[in-house]
């Protein structure tokens, strides 16, 4: 093969080799624990964003499994200090299907029942935040009875279940208000039989015997009337119910 062929063979081959290694993806060899140092730094300097880059960055990586679920606990966390509230919720959620028997399970379920608490909005929007909330709630009192968070857990279940009251009352009030009065008596029924022993079912029993009464139905609007005077002696609505 005559030189002068050689020389360019070589020539190109040399070229290529040159274009790949110019074109191949430099590895990334901070590791894991350089990512996770790095999301703190920048959390602490309230940098939530590049706090969360970095400690998907972790999780990509899945070096260690214990750091991979301190990153994922502490994007969650960032999250929820962020008022994220939606998608820390999600966060805590896919930790606790990752790593069920986590000694930080608890820890999480408990901030997944804050973030769908923090969701709840007025009595005339969307109630799926109430729903999830008690549902959150509920699990981590059946989970963990003991627990020192199960004081504050129980009164914010508590609270839930005011409000879900609240909005049985609303819409019962609305059937009562457009004439609808089988639709008012059948949703006002359903909600005392849900919420036995709430402080709020004064109204709901006030609202149900204007329903009766409205609809033609003495007999039981009185007895109604009754049972609103006998459990809830010091409700301020006894007075209109005596009208």
């Amino acid at each position: 093969m005559p030189s002068r062929v050689v020389r360019q063979l070589a020539l190109c081959f040399a070229l290529a080799l040159i274009s790949a290694c110019a074109s191949a993806p430099v590895a990334d060899t901070k590791g894991a624990e350089f990512y996770f140092k790095q999301g703190e730094a920048a959390y602490a300097a309230h940098h939530f964003e590049d706090a969360i880059a970095s400690w998907k960055k972790v999780r990509e990586a899945y070096t260690s499994p214990e750091l991979t679920a301190q990153a994922e606990l502490r994007i969650a966390d960032t999250q929820f200090q962020d008022k994220a509230y939606i998608e820390a919720a999600a966060a805590y959620d896919d930790f606790l299907k990752l790593h069920p028997g986590h000694e930080k399970a608890p820890y999480a379920l408990y901030r997944l029942a804050l973030s769908h608490y923090q969701q709840i909005a007025g009595i005339d929007t969307d109630q799926t935040p109430v729903k999830n909330a008690v549902l959150a709630l509920e699990t981590f009192l059946n989970r963990y009875p003991g627990s020192p968070e199960a004081a504050e857990v129980r009164l914010k279940l508590a609270d839930c279940r005011a409000k879900q009251l609240e909005y049985e009352n609303y819409v019962g009030n609305f059937y009562l208000r457009t004439g609808k009065y089988p639709s008012a008596i059948k949703r006002l029924n359903e909600a005392l039989a849900k919420f036995p022993n709430n402080p709020k079912l004064d109204q709901t029993l006030f609202l149900l015997a204007k329903a009766y009464l409205k609809s033609g139905d003495k007999v039981q609007g009185e007895q109604t009337l009754k049972r609103l005077a006998a459990e809830f002696p010091a409700s301020p609505l006894n007075r209109e119910a005596g009208k």
